[in-house]
């Protein structure tokens, strides 16, 4: 597909359009493209060119047209409204005492949208805000909050180098940094020193970091032993830009200096990584092998896993030997049983023997008191519901005489002589 990139501040993020085939275009030529929300003017930062369909976000928007001396001049009357327009927003801010720190404002291509930046700890209710302004600019006003970094961006500034800042001049998007990266490049880590302008480590940190990085792996650590061909000596400090290092040598019981490149000195590498097929290995010249020491290799024992069959097998080992020790178990208590069979009632079994016995007759007691107790209730119950069922059965057997009486009216009349 072919596309046209398309720029619309200094510095910014580039952007795919749809060139228009009848139009020739330049690097840096001012055009006017249509996107999502209105037309904006924009810069050309590349001229077409075929790329992959993937590369390219649908719907592909297109360039409307060159632009012309109108265009630049509605561009710089959206310039001449943005300083009273910043006065009239920071008026509005300190009226309605919002803790908001107003950074930028920006005017939309056509004039009908102006956008304010600003900075804040925390969330901000700007609902009133947003309606006080619309009222004064009779236009859509939108808020938007920046962090710190976006901050810098949009005021710029010059940064330690005495360069205008990356963020706001050479740099579209912002890039991961990290304090290792100035660990590898053997900066100082004073953070006056790694800190840009808005407090955050500098984003140049990461433009050499690749380097530094694989430089690193071959140069020997500071501190650390080297051969040389003068002697055995220490590290004292690394040039990973002429890739040399300054080495501490001891001649004659004075300390001597010595730079030398990392080609001309062997060392234990930071990390050890495979040999190809062919490479031979490093060999150290003989007058140098007896100064290098040796290094002591600490085998650790390595205790390798054993097979499922030889777990399985471990388990059923496991399961017997439990079995066998409460055979063993049952065996020792039935012998002590018979030992207490044996002894005088009253007399104490032996102090160390006995004791599972005891613990076992213990239980035992206790369940027969227990059951007893049991059986004790369940008589004084049954004799306090004696005297209750006693009385029932009484008194059905009233009734029942009752009942089977014939009634009155059916009695046979006495006959008189």
């Amino acid at each position: 597909m072919k596309v046209i990139g398309i720029r619309f501040k200094d510095g910014g993020k580039v952007y795919y359009f749809a060139p228009n085939e009848s139009e020739n275009y330049e690097e840096g030529m001012q055009v006017v493209v249509e996107t999502s929300k209105s037309t904006e003017f924009a810069y050309v930062a590349f001229l077409p060119k075929e790329v992959d369909d993937a590369e390219v976000v649908q719907p592909l928007k297109p360039i409307l047209r060159i632009a012309t001396d109108r265009d630049r001049e509605q561009v710089r009357r959206n310039a001449e409204r943005k300083p009273q327009a910043m006065k009239i927003a920071q008026e509005k801010i300190e009226k309605h005492g919002l803790k908001m720190k107003l950074i930028d404002c920006e005017f939309a291509f056509d004039g009908n949208k102006v956008v304010f930046y600003f900075a804040a700890e925390g969330r901000v209710d700007f609902r009133e805000l947003v309606k006080d302004l619309a009222s004064t600019f009779r236009i859509r006003i939108e808020l938007r909050q920046v962090g710190i970094r976006d901050e810098t961006r949009l005021l710029g500034g010059l940064g330690p180098c005495g360069r205008e800042c990356c963020c706001a001049g050479a740099m579209p998007e912002f890039r991961k940094v990290s304090i290792k990266m100035a660990k590898v490049q053997g900066l100082s880590l004073n953070p006056g020193k790694i800190s840009g302008l808005c407090g955050r480590l500098m984003c140049c940190l990461s433009y050499e970091n690749d380097y530094y990085a694989e430089a690193s792996k071959k140069m020997p650590k500071v501190g650390s032993e080297v051969a040389t061909p003068e002697g055995r000596g220490t590290v004292v400090s690394d040039n990973m830009l002429k890739m040399t290092v300054r080495v501490k040598i001891e001649k004659d019981g004075a300390l001597v200096y010595r730079d030398f490149s990392v080609d001309d000195i062997r060392f234990k590498s930071k990390k050890e990584e495979p040999r190809a097929e062919g490479e031979e290995e490093d060999v150290l010249p003989p007058e140098l092998a007896e100064d290098v020491p040796a290094p002591e290799k600490r085998e650790r024992p390595h205790k390798e896993r054993a097979p499922r069959e030889g777990r399985r097998d471990k388990g059923e080992a496991r399961k017997e030997d439990r079995r066998s020790r409460r055979e063993k178990g049952e065996q020792r208590g039935e012998r002590e049983g018979c030992a207490n069979k044996e002894r005088p009632q009253g007399e104490r079994p032996p102090r160390g023997e006995g004791g599972e016995q005891r613990e076992r007759q213990g239980r035992r007691g206790k369940g027969r008191r227990n059951r007893e107790e049991r059986a004790e209730r369940g008589e004084q119950r049954e004799r306090q519901d004696r005297p209750v069922r006693e009385n029932k059965e009484r008194s059905g057997g009233r009734e029942g005489e009752r009942e089977a009486r014939p009634p009155q009216s059916e009695r046979p009349a006495p006959q008189e002589e």
